[in-house]
């Protein structure tokens, strides 16, 4: 079982990270997985009442590896921690199958809570670089979380979540299957510039139009008024 784990890990690298050169690459030099692996360890001991020695492994990982999973968080099959650095997991955290964390990224808790106090994922969940994930909060299956987000409410599944609060896009409720494409996520700020000009554009227009009507009021305005003149001078002319 443990064996066939490690294999699942190893493959699942490959696929996913075309940076993967083979096998003993993957084995030697992937902290993700090694972060992973000894996860496992530690939480056998947390759930076998070895609390402290748990604790003190992780800890150990962490100053290897730089990434800090608390023994008592639950995690689903072939987790692929990209890079890690950074990476920190709460203790009552769960994160389903094939997910996806990137460097930077915060699966923790608001400070306000007790008891279930920290995220839980779905399965085929991607979090970018440096997101924040915080407190109670449930990530729907095949939802994308974006690089520097900042996620305090439940996001439903097959949707993408950007910006700080994270904003939802939801993808038309049609199921999307996660293609771990972060590169191209939506950039609601980006949104609102375009809005802004486009409606900029739109009152410069009725401005302009409002502008060429004014004038045309003035120009007969002053044709009206000289031609009153002119009938004026022509009657004193006539007496």
């Amino acid at each position: 079982m443990v064996f066939r784990m490690i294999r699942e890990d190893i493959a699942n690298v490959r696929k996913l990270d075309p940076a993967a050169r083979g096998t003993l690459d993957v084995l030697l030099t992937y902290p993700g997985l090694h972060a992973v692996w000894w996860y496992r360890v530690s939480h056998f001991l947390w759930h076998h009442r070895m609390r402290l020695i748990a604790r003190i492994l992780s800890l150990i990982v962490r100053f290897f590896t730089g990434i800090e999973i608390h023994p008592g968080a639950k995690i689903g099959r072939r987790l692929f921690i990209d890079h890690g650095m950074g990476v920190v997991i709460g203790e009552t955290a769960e994160v389903g199958d094939d997910c996806v964390i990137y460097q930077g990224v915060t699966l923790g808790g608001t400070g306000k809570e007790t008891g279930k106090r920290h995220p839980t994922l779905g399965n085929h969940v991607l979090v970018s670089s440096g997101a924040k994930v915080l407190g109670n909060i449930t990530i729907g299956d095949c939802a994308k979380i974006g690089a520097g987000s900042v996620v305090l409410k439940d996001v439903p599944a097959r949707s993408t979540v950007v910006g700080v609060p994270g904003r939802v896009v939801i993808r038309d409720g049609v199921r999307v299957e996660a293609d771990f494409n972060h590169t191209d996520l939506p950039d609601p700020v980006q949104d609102d510039c375009n809005d802004l000009r486009r409606e900029i554009a739109r009152l410069k227009m009725e401005l302009s139009q409002l502008s060429r009507a004014l004038n045309q009021l003035e120009k007969l305005a002053l044709d009206k008024e000289t031609e009153e003149k002119k009938e004026e001078k022509t009657k004193e002319t006539v007496f």
